[in-house]
């Protein structure tokens, strides 16, 4: 399970490096969460608050769900050991109230 978070933590930084590269967004709060807490961490914080953040809705802005946390976690099945049931449902929820239907792919 630790190799699995290892890895999750290092396509939640891959995400970011996408979103500042490909969408303009400098996502400064989410850099220093995955810095001081992890990336299971700050991914559980935030699928687990109950509004998005606003990184969230800067990359809705700019139509780019596929980079959010709960898109990563939603559409790769390889993440789903790391949280329960009701988070990977919020994950789906929170990206259908925003017109997104992720495509899930196999575990890698």
């Amino acid at each position: 399970m630790d190799v699995l978070k290892q890895e999750f933590q290092v396509e939640l930084f891959n995400a970011y490096k996408r979103a500042k590269d490909e969408a303009k967004y400098h996502a400064t709060i989410f850099i220093q969460m995955l810095t001081d807490r992890g990336g299971l961490e700050t991914a559980k914080f935030l699928i687990n608050s109950p509004k998005v953040s606003d990184g969230y809705t800067a990359l809705y802005e700019r139509e780019r769900l596929d980079l959010t946390v709960e898109a990563i976690v939603a559409e790769n099945s390889k993440w789903h050991p790391l949280f329960t049931t009701e988070e990977i449902d919020r994950c789906h929820k929170r990206l259908a109230q925003y017109g997104y239907t992720p495509r899930l792919s196999k575990s890698s």
